[in-house]
């Protein structure tokens, strides 16, 4: 894999070629990922995916026999908003997906025309009281709950000072869409060279802003827990891509 990351074969990763072979390890789990899936959804193998086969394949079953109706309500929320993803996603309007419609539909965070629905899904998870906006209580609940009622723990509190300093940015008490997409979906952060700069700041020992082959494995296990590997994965795959 340390052979393959050296784009230009000069013995060493810079973080550069780190970051490159980070993307592309995301985007082959990505479509790998689709590829999985395409035949389960695809019922009439006509390679596209119509909005009725993938209601069908996902949410027949549920609908005709689940008589619960706790579990009825929850699929018929859910429905609504697979399909407003599944349209958002289905950029020629023809209610049949292709992959890369299908790809935007199950990883939208991937696609920047998907952007508006991961905020707005966000906002619906998150906005417990339905007044449009996420509050600091919900966001908190979001990722805690206080069942034992007592002292809140200090990341949580940490967590409330982030909310007031850095996710509402127009000081109202609340976070709007826009405040909501610079959240979840920052401009300014690269993840795949934010891990590219990690691995090479804790794997460097000659401090040189470049890794030898000699230092990766030294450090083998920080490469295991990374995407770099995809999480140890490619390390048990035949590398024949």
């Amino acid at each position: 894999i340390v052979d393959r990351i050296d784009d230009n074969k000069d013995g060493y990763l810079t973080t550069e070629e780190l970051k490159a072979w980070i993307k592309r390890v995301q985007k082959r789990y990505i479509y790998e990922n689709v590829a999985k899936v395409w035949k389960d959804y695809d019922l009439n193998k006509d390679n596209k995916i119509a909005w009725e086969e993938y209601k069908q394949a996902t949410y027949g079953y549920y609908l005709e026999e689940f008589q619960d109706a706790t579990e009825q309500h929850s699929f018929k929320k859910m429905l609504p908003r697979d399909e407003r993803r599944f349209k958002t996603a289905d950029l020629d309007g023809d209610l049949a997906a292709t992959r890369e419609e299908f790809t935007a539909f199950l990883h939208p965070e991937e696609f920047e025309h998907m952007k508006n629905i991961v905020v707005l899904e966000t906002l619906e998870d998150i906005d417990k009281n339905e007044d449009g906006f996420v509050d600091q209580d919900e966001y908190i609940a979001d990722m805690f709950a206080n069942e034992e009622g007592g002292p809140e723990p200090d990341w949580v509190i940490t967590e409330r000072e982030q909310f007031s300093d850095f996710r509402d940015l127009n000081k109202d008490g609340k976070m709007d869409k826009d405040e909501i997409q610079h959240w979840i979906l920052p401009q300014d952060y690269d993840h795949a060279l934010a891990e590219a700069r990690h691995l090479v700041y804790e794997s460097d020992v000659d401090k040189d802003q470049k890794l030898t082959k000699e230092e990766v494995l030294d450090n083998w296990n920080m490469f295991v827990g990374s995407q770099a590997t995809n999480y140890g994965e490619d390390l048990t795959r035949n590398h024949d891509e």
